[in-house]
């Protein structure tokens, strides 16, 4: 037998957000894969996304041996299921810079009528979302070893310093891994240009012939010698934007720059430029100074620009119009009758007032129609106006032109007409021109006197030809054999350069800048600017060429610097880098950014996968400041959570990639464990260098000291990090690129490396930097804290797992730091050992002496004197399990000294990590979800219920109490913790400060375990205790992490174990319905004050956290029966549902279950419409569980007498002396309220209500037989859910409800109708002996009659036309009609105007029984409600253009307006969230009802339009700290502090809606819809 083979696949999950976005904040998505296998991208779409909508996830990931074409995109289609999340998993087996985006059909708007499109008989018109990037990092490998890139250091150099190939060569690479180096980065090695710059190349795949006599075949060899001999890797320039002015091949090929055929908008800055070159050199004939001595001077001379440039070209001509010529055409065009008047140009009627217009508004009129070639600037009068529009112009003025002979107006004087107006049009044209000649004159003048006069500029001395006096912007080529085939103009090509916080994203020689003209270019006058057009089409020789470049490269360098990444076009750098990837699939990319934003600097690193971007220290100018980019660079803070929120999932046999089933190993025996992680933010990674070879040394721009404690914070950060030669060595000056002939010289080139003390700069210490950061890179130590106190920066790096680290004290040298130790205090490691690696100060002879002997030297370059001196200056002390470090007398600036740690609690803290984390799901395995309900949750008055007062939930200082106190109260406030990385938190320093939140978690639960209610908690509260115990003895500043390590685990455990105990719909669903499958955990439990029963304790339901919690308060016959469907019979309870069922049962008293339950003691018979929930309740049970029908026949004991009124205490021996089976129970629901009811509450008065007037607590509740509706209520009651009873004195208010809904409540009626249509069919199968009950009159009435009695009437009474015509068909008073094609929300009640009110409680009716409704008239008042009820995430509870309309709810306001004092507003306008539900529900059905059965793009879009409407819903369980849905919200969706945060039938009603799809899927799966 073959045995089976395990792979480990890496899979990041990527979830996208509802317009496709992808749900990563910056949404930078960067991959760093942890080995060399291929890894896996899995996109989850929620199933009815928008995105789902004849939607299609378009990515450019090859397949395996598939060449990248970053255009070729592979499509796969995202088949809409609501009750699913979509996954498209896809491998990827190369580095690289990819894309993806979605194309989808816009949901059109929910609408009465249905569009051609929704109906499917139209084209479907799709749209496309952006695109957007996935970054995966390269793989490097160096001696057989994979080398991540926070491990590399970098070390520059410029190649024509070196020396002579290759014993020169070999010296200084010696010496370069001799330091510990790893990559080396060489500037360009090509040849180089006239200027002799490394950045300035005459022939791209040319080698400098003078270091590499043999080409090609030396740079192999030196590749090769470099990774074999030395143990590094190469990094070289590729400059992309620019080539030698004096390049051969320009002159065969002046199409690949921008000159004056290809870039015709330059004419007038090439112009300028050249006029400007030869006034220059006519200064000493015109009488003018040659040599600036003063800003006088300066001005003689720009006075001389203004009269001899500016004025002698005629500049201007390129901005206006040549009124002359552009007069004379438009005449013409008008005595030939070529008119033509633009679209839109002229209105009905407008030629009156075109003829009547101002001079002003006519030229307007010809500006906004008629100009031409006003894209862009161009040769001489480029702008010009249209004949034929100008003609148009004459003719509405002077009519049509007849010739000599007619009375028409002759061309004279309509040519001087248009003149006129011709010269108005050309004013602002004028005015253009005037603002940019006088930047043009300013950007000229601050130029020169930069040059020639600024004390920090290059003070070039006379003007003459060597120093013209300006910088040219333009190469002339030369006119020979090779190019007199060209045209002139083709000659010209303009220089490249920069220009100052230019947008990166225009191209500054295109037709949209005039920085040439405006010279505003700082120009590099050896560089011809590459032009290479929008593709390949534009510039075919130059792309093939540069392409060839870029492969020739990438065959020999592990890695490209990009130069001048910023200007280099977009598309350009994408196409170049993917021809190198092609040859070097893991290329490391770096580059530096000037785009003068990071948002910028994101979109060149997303679009073109850079690696790292080039960041420097020496840009600091204080201690303070490098401090901060050390914080920057240095890694995530020590004792971080684990970011990375790893989970390994299930084992797959093959795994599904690629929209189809991988292949499995021979036989089949392979399979896949995936490692599943979530892709987090993360900055852009950086080659944090000590200093760049284009900036200043610190010998220059600090003190010469600081080059030692400068490189040893760069070298402690948790990135790439490099530096230059000459740094070491402490040259004195930023080498000087272009004239700078001498050689490099090193210490460290000529003698071998030794750690320590040594002369010639800080290779010594180097070298031991440069160890310990590759070893921190390769092992992964990415945790640092970095402190800065004064003069000094501390940092401590350490390995998140092994917790060994390395800690770095650097005293900085700023100028003026003087001699001494400055200001630091003791620093004390906490739990930690350190051993002394040594303490070294540099000193170095930075005197004028010592930098002119050093800058004498003519042939070589050389460093300051200077050694490495070993310092005593510290002190080690051991206090217990900590370390104190003292700085002793000698620690001048530029010292340094440097430790490796560990912590002894944590030595095997790898070990540890996998010990917290294991054996949780084993730990609750056993545990039901009563045990769950108390680990997870149990809010303050639950917690303090069940220990009798003494215990409530845990308190943090300065954040204040959790809202659970169980593992969700941590766990709501952790994940945000963990998330942001906040060890900041005041929960993080409870925990470091001590250990009570790990004694108060494991009490409660080891307390509980030992009642005989929760003994399946003993092994949770085993497992925490062992993992708490493990880590009580690390040091308390990593207790944060552990603690959410332990929390984590032990959460994610419960939560798993909780959704396993559930029905299989809720195992596969989304997190969203897993969420609020939880709920019906969090809201169900045993609380001793609020049992069912008054005998027994037995779990209980609460309506709502923590308001109704405890006692009276928890248990609401109305809010059970609303939330029992979704909340049990949704999630698979069956069990609790049938308990509460069989409890609410037993105390029917009046045909009623009570509103307030008071565990069967006090029950109260106040609620209308409970029952009638119960009863549905009753029928979906039946129809749901299996078997369910039986729960008709099981018989309850009853709290009161049958057919009875009379209330007795439950001490009262006829309590519980009768029973009753369901059905009898149900059977006298109907049969009392046939016969009608008429009541007073027992135990009315004060004592029972302090609010009710005395009217209040009577009850009245018939049938009227000519419609069949159940009728109830008074004025002075509230016997719906709608049930606020006002209680102001001081409003006035008191004893008025604020909704009394009394005559027949429209959702009563619906649910009626159901329970009759429900027992009429048990009836007629013979499953119920009853065909009907008695009326009041003593006549009989069947279940089907009474239905049928509801059905005929229920349209007729309750539905307000559409229209005034039908108003006779219907029980309407058109004089009080509000709001037409609505449903009433009442039947005459006892103020007529309120049967109008358009409120929420109609699609309860619709869901119970829709076919009750006209279905063009339901969907026509659920588009009302849509509009004009729904918020965010509830429904208005009135409709706002109410006059009644209040949608702030304040329960503590006492003021003096009847409407909202004491909150007496609560159901008018506020938004409830549970209605959403039903809204939903009846959505859905109805809009389903109207699409053809056939139609399943359709009936996708039914589903889709509730899945809109979920958004809100979704976002605020997600954010909310209870983890459940709120009772309500003010207007709009806005916090509701008197709202209760987590209510029962607000989670409920939105598992049923789960339930209505589920259903609604599985009629349908034979039609072959695609939703599953």
């Amino acid at each position: 037998m073959i045995p089976k083979t395990m792979v480990s696949n890496e899979v990041y999950l990527l979830p996208l957000n509802d317009d496709g976005s992808p749900q990563v904040a910056g949404e930078y998505i960067y991959l760093a894969p942890k080995t060399n296998d291929p890894v896996t991208i899995r996109f989850a779409v929620e199933g009815t996304s928008s995105i789902c909508r004849h939607g299609s996830l378009w990515v450019n990931i090859p397949e395996q041996g598939q060449e990248f074409r970053r255009d070729k995109f592979r499509e796969f289609k995202l088949v809409p299921d609501f009750n699913r999340t979509l996954e498209v998993s896809i491998p990827i087996y190369e580095a690289g810079a990819y894309a993806f985006y979605t194309t989808y059909a816009e949901l059109p708007d929910l609408a009465n009528h249905l569009s051609p499109q929704s109906s499917g008989s139209a084209k479907v018109q799709t749209k496309q979302t952006p695109i957007y990037y996935i970054d995966v990092a390269p793989r490097l490998s160096l001696d057989g070893q994979p080398l991540p890139l926070a491990a590399l250091s970098v070390f520059s150099i410029i190649s024509k310093f070196m020396g002579k190939y290759p014993n020169d060569w070999e010296k200084h690479l010696r010496g370069i891994s001799d330091r510990g180096y790893n990559m080396v980065h060489f500037t360009p090695l090509q040849v180089r240009g006239a200027s002799n710059s490394p950045y300035s190349l005459y022939d791209q795949l040319g080698w400098d012939p003078v270091c590499f006599p043999n080409g090609e075949k030396d740079i192999k060899k030196l590749v090769d010698s470099l990774e074999k001999n030395h143990s590094l890797l190469s990094l070289t320039d590729i400059v992309l934007n620019h080539t030698a002015h004096n390049s051969e091949w320009l002159q065969e090929h002046p199409e690949a720059g921008y000159n004056l055929t290809t870039a015709p908008w330059l004419e007038s800055a090439y112009l300028l430029d050249t006029k400007l070159l030869e006034l220059g050199f006519k200064l000493f004939e015109l009488g003018l100074p040659t040599e600036l001595k003063s800003v006088d001077d300066l001005v003689q001379i720009m006075d001389a620009i203004k009269k001899e440039v500016i004025a002698e070209i005629r500049l201007w001509e390129y901005y206006v119009l040549d009124v002359e010529r552009d007069a004379d055409a438009a005449v013409e065009s008008w005595v030939v009758g070529r008119t033509n008047f633009p679209d839109g140009s002229i209105g009905s009627g407008d030629l009156d007032s075109l003829r009547s217009a101002p001079a002003d508004e006519q030229a307007a009129w010809i500006t906004k129609y008629g100009l031409q070639n006003i894209d862009r600037l161009g040769e001489r009068f480029r702008r010009r106006a249209d004949p034929s529009v100008g003609a148009a112009l004459l003719s509405a003025l002077f009519g049509k032109y007849e010739g000599n002979k007619g009375s028409t107006t002759d061309q004279a004087v309509a040519r001087n007409a248009l003149v006129k107006i011709l010269d108005i049009v050309n004013v602002p044209f004028y005015k253009e021109y005037d603002a940019e000649v006088a930047d043009t004159l300013q950007q000229v003048f601050n130029r020169i006197k930069y040059v020639r006069l600024d004390e920090h500029g290059p003070k070039l001395g006379p003007i003459n030809q060597e120093n013209p006096l300006i910088e040219t912007y333009f190469t002339r080529l030369p006119l020979n054999e090779k190019t007199k085939k060209h045209k002139k103009e083709d000659l010209v090509l303009v220089n490249n350069g920069w220009v100052w916080g230019g947008n990166a994203l225009v191209d500054n020689a295109g037709p949209e800048s005039r920085v040439y003209l405006r010279r505003e270019v700082i120009v590099w006058g050896d560089c011809t600017k590459l032009r290479y057009g929008s593709g390949p089409q534009d510039s075919p020789w130059l792309w093939e060429h540069m392409t060839k470049y870029a492969r020739m490269l990438a065959k020999y360098f592990a890695g490209f610097r990009i130069d001048n990444c910023h200007s280099t076009p977009l598309h350009v750098a994408e196409h170049i880098l993917d021809e190198a990837r092609r040859v070097r699939p893991n290329l490391y990319v770096v580059a530096e950014l000037f785009t003068g934003s990071e948002e910028m600097d994101y979109v060149f690193v997303k679009r073109l996968g850079i690696s790292s971007l080039i960041r420097e220290a020496m840009q600091a100018w204080s201690t303070g400041e490098l401090s901060r980019l050390v914080h920057r660079h240095g890694g995530r803070p020590i004792g971080s959570f684990e970011v990375d929120e790893i989970s390994s999932a299930d084992v797959r046999n093959g795994a599904k990639a690629n929209g189809t089933n991988g292949t499995n190993g021979a036989n089949g025996h392979q399979y896949t464990r995936e490692i599943i992680r979530r892709i987090k933010p993360v900055p852009v990674q950086a080659l944090f260098m000590d200093c760049t070879h284009d900036n200043e040394v610190p010998a220059q721009k600090r003190d010469a000291r600081d080059t030692l404690p400068n490189a040893a914070l760069v070298s402690m950060c948790a990135s790439a990090t490099g530096s230059v030669m000459g740094y070491d060595e402490i040259y004195p000056r930023l080498i000087e690129l272009v004239h700078e002939a001498r050689l490099y010289t090193s210490e460290s080139s000529k003698f071998p490396v030794k750690v320590g003390e040594g002369k010639g700069g800080i290779a010594g210490v180097k070298k031991l930097l440069n160890q310990i950061h590759t070893l921190m890179g390769m092992d992964g130590y990415d945790e640092t804290h970095i402190h800065h106190e004064d003069q000094y920066v501390t940092v401590h790096r350490v390995h998140p797992g092994s917790r060994k680290g390395y800690f770095l004290i650097a005293h900085t040298a700023f100028p003026g730091y003087g001699n001494g130790n400055g200001a630091f205090n003791p620093v004390r490691l906490t739990g930690t050992k350190a051993k002394h690696l040594g303490s070294w100060m540099l000193e170095v002879d930075a005197s004028k002496e010592a930098v002119d002997e050093v800058l004498s030297d003519k042939k070589l370059l050389r460093g300051l004197p200077s050694r490495l001196v070993g310092l005593p200056g510290i002190r080690m002390e051991v206090k217990g399990a900590d370390t104190i470090i003292t700085v002793r007398d000698k620690f001048p600036p530029g010292s340094i000294a440097l430790f490796e740690t560990w912590i002894p609690a944590a030595e095997h803290s790898s070990g540890l990590d996998t010990f917290v984390t294991s054996g949780a799901k084993a730990a609750m395995a056993e545990l039901d979800l009563v045990d769950l309900n108390f680990l997870l949750y149990k809010c303050e008055p639950e917690e303090r219920d069940a220990s009798e007062g003494r215990d409530g939930v845990y308190d943090i200082p300065g954040h204040g109490k959790l809202v659970y106190a169980g593992l969700q109260g941590w766990w709501s406030i952790m994940k945000d913790i963990i998330k942001d990385n906040n060890l900041a938190h005041p929960l993080c320093q409870n925990l470091r400060d001590g250990q009570w939140a790990f004694d108060y978690t494991l009490g409660r639960l080891e307390r509980a375990s030992k009642k005989g209610n929760y003994k399946r908690l003993g092994k949770p509260a085993s497992w925490l205790k062992e993992r708490f115990d493990a880590i009580r003895g690390i040091p308390s500043f990593l207790l944060p992490r552990y603690f959410a390590l332990v929390l984590r685990t032990a959460y994610m455990a419960a939560f798993e174990r909780g959704i396993s105990l559930m029905n299989s719909n809720v195992q596969k669903g989304q997190w969203f319905l897993q969420s609020l499958g939880m709920v019906s955990v969090q809201q169900t439990g045993l609380v001793s004050s609020a049992s069912l029963y008054p005998d027994r304790l037995v779990p209980s339901l609460a309506a709502g956290l923590p308001h109704f919690a405890v006692e009276w308060a928890r248990c609401w016959g109305r809010d059970v029966f609303i939330s029992l469907r979704g909340l049990y019979l949704g999630t698979g309870r069956f069990e609790e549902a049938k308990e509460h069922i069989r409890a609410f049962a037993s105390v029917l008293k009046h045909g009623m279950i009570p509103n307030l339950l008071g565990s069967g003691n006090t029950p109260r018979y106040n609620a209308r419409d409970s029952v009638w929930f119960f009863l549905q309740c009753i029928q979906d049970y039946t129809r749901i569980v299996p078997g369910g029908l039986s729960l008709l026949d099981e018989k309850v004991k009853r709290r009161f007498l049958p057919y009875d009124d009379t209330y007795f205490d439950v001490s009262d021996p006829r309590a519980y002396s009768k029973e009753s089976t369901i059905r009898e129970i149900i059977q006298e629901v109907f049969q009392r309220h046939a016969g009608g009811m008429t009541f007073r509450e027992a135990n009315a008065g004060p004592n029972l209500d302090m609010q009710m007037s005395d009217n209040g607590f009577n009850q009245d509740i018939k049938v009227d037989w000519s419609n069949g509706f159940v009728f109830g209520g008074n004025q002075d009651n509230c016997g719906t859910w709608m049930d606020k009873m006002g209680e102001s004195e001081k409003a006035r208010s008191k004893g008025v409800p604020g909704t009394p809904r009394d005559g027949a409540a429209v959702e009563i009626t619906g649910l009626l109708y159901s329970g009759l249509k429900w027992f009429a069919s048990l009836h007629e199968q013979g499953k119920h002996s009853q065909p009907g009950v008695m009326k009041a009159d003593g006549s009989e009435i069947t279940f089907k009659d009474w239905a049928a009695l509801i059905k005929k009437n229920f349209e007729r009474c309750y539905f307000v036309p559409i229209s005034a015509k039908d108003d006779k068909d219907y029980d309407v008073n058109p004089a009080i009609i509000n709001r037409r094609g609505i449903y009433k929300d009442l039947y005459k009640s006892g103020k007529e105007y309120e049967d109008y009110q358009l409120r929420p409680n109609f699609p309860i009716a619709m869901t119970a029984a829709p076919d009750l409704f006209d279905p063009k008239h339901a969907i026509h008042a659920l588009c009302i409600a849509d509009s004009a009820l729904r918020g965010p995430t509830g429904m208005a509870t009135l409709d706002p253009s109410d006059l009644n309309y209040r949608p702030y709810y304040r329960n503590s306001e006492d003021s003096d307006d009847f409407a909202t004092s004491k909150g007496r507003n609560y159901h008018q306008g506020p938004e409830w969230l549970w209605p959403t539900g039903f809204f939903l529900r009846a959505l859905l059905k109805f809009d389903l009802m109207r699409r053809g059965k056939e139609d399943a793009e359709g009936r996708t879009e039914a589903f889709q339009q509730v899945t809109r409407r979920l958004i809100g819903c979704k976002e605020m369980i997600e954010k909310s700290p209870w983890a459940g849905l709120t009772e309500l919200t003010q207007k709009n969706g806005e916090e509701c502090a008197d709202s209760s945060p987590t209510q029962a039938w607000s989670a409920g009603c939105l598992i049923d809606l789960y339930m209505d799809a589920a259903e609604e899927q599985a009629q349908l799966e034979a039609k072959s819809l695609p939703l599953r």
